[in-house]
């Protein structure tokens, strides 16, 4: 483990923003969209490792596996925060995406200086979550180097688990116990070591696309509509009332009827309604097909 981070991209100074003390308000705000404006194609050279990643990851789910993200301070808050949009987005189990953060729930709103240097710590959390060779853990951390997502990818890979890693310093890819490593180089920071900017959007960036892949390749989405959202509100439930008209034709009363008698449940609704059956067929043809919409319209019964 490096112990000097001096020469880490993510801590070196930005010769762009050196001055930035001096000016301004619209010019601070033209360095840092100027900075900003390099990251998108950062992680475009990722494309390669994300897509395995993503492989991976579908491998693993559709074996009853589960994704872990483990990071600390923002990387953490980032993990945890793309894991709880799943589940109303996708319709999945909370368990089945999960993220853990150095400092347990406290640290999401509040830092808690020294939780992310025990390795041990890392390990602990992932033997909490019981993990075994079916799941992925994916390590984020923006320098690379920290101790408690270390801990948790080499207990990972000790269990023979899928490992990744996201980090935006090349300098510490050597380090880093994983089977794919995701770095996108973003460059230094507009103020010196504060991650949280463009390292941070990097990350974002990167974790919205593999779980939003997965969940694609697993039959989550149709078309690009999320046909197995939870409708836990008001705007989700007019959501799925959209989308059942759009696919179905039918008006938005008749889709609020087919709707009750699916008993809210979008996906089996649509089949319900395109092969002419009931709520309890409809779940079964979902079951065949690996819970693919389009393959259960698109079965001959």
């Amino acid at each position: 483990m490096v112990n000097d981070r001096s020469k880490l991209t993510t801590e070196k100074q930005n010769v762009n923003s050196e001055q930035i003390d001096r000016m301004t308000t619209e010019q601070i705000v033209s360095v840092i969209n100027a900075e900003d404006a390099c990251v998108t194609s950062a992680v475009a050279k990722e494309q390669a490792k994300i897509a395995a990643a993503i492989d991976m990851i579908v491998a693993r789910l559709r074996q009853k596996g589960r994704l872990f993200y483990v990071g600390a301070g923002t990387s953490g808050r980032l993990g945890v925060l793309d894991a709880s949009e799943c589940p109303p987005t996708f319709g999945v189990k909370p368990s089945l995406v999960q993220g853990i953060i150095a400092g347990g729930r406290r640290a999401l709103v509040r830092s808690i200086e020294g939780a992310e240097d025990r390795p041990l710590d890392g390990m602990a959390a992932l033997k909490n979550k019981n993990i075994s060779a079916a799941d992925v853990v994916v390590g984020i951390a923006a320098c690379g180097l920290t101790p408690f997502v270390h801990g948790a990818l080499t207990y990972a890979q000790e269990l023979r688990a899928g490992t990744i890693f996201v980090t935006c310093a090349p300098e510490a890819v050597q380090h880093i116990p994983a089977e794919i490593i995701i770095n996108p180089i973003v460059g230094p920071e507009v103020i010196t070591g504060s991650t949280r900017m463009k390292a941070g959007t990097a990350t974002k960036l990167v974790l919205n696309t593999l779980t939003t892949a997965a969940m694609i390749k697993l039959g989550k989405v149709y078309g690009n509509l999320m046909v197995d959202l939870n409708a836990s509100n008001d705007k989700l439930k007019d959501r799925s009332l959209r989308i059942l008209s759009k696919l179905t034709g039918l008006s938005r009363d008749e889709s609020a009827a087919l709707l009750v008698r699916a008993d809210g449940r979008l996906k089996p609704a649509i089949v319900m309604h395109f092969q002419k059956t009931d709520l309890k067929t409809a779940q079964n043809i979902l079951k065949r097909n690996r819970d693919s919409l389009r393959n259960a319209i698109e079965e001959t019964l």
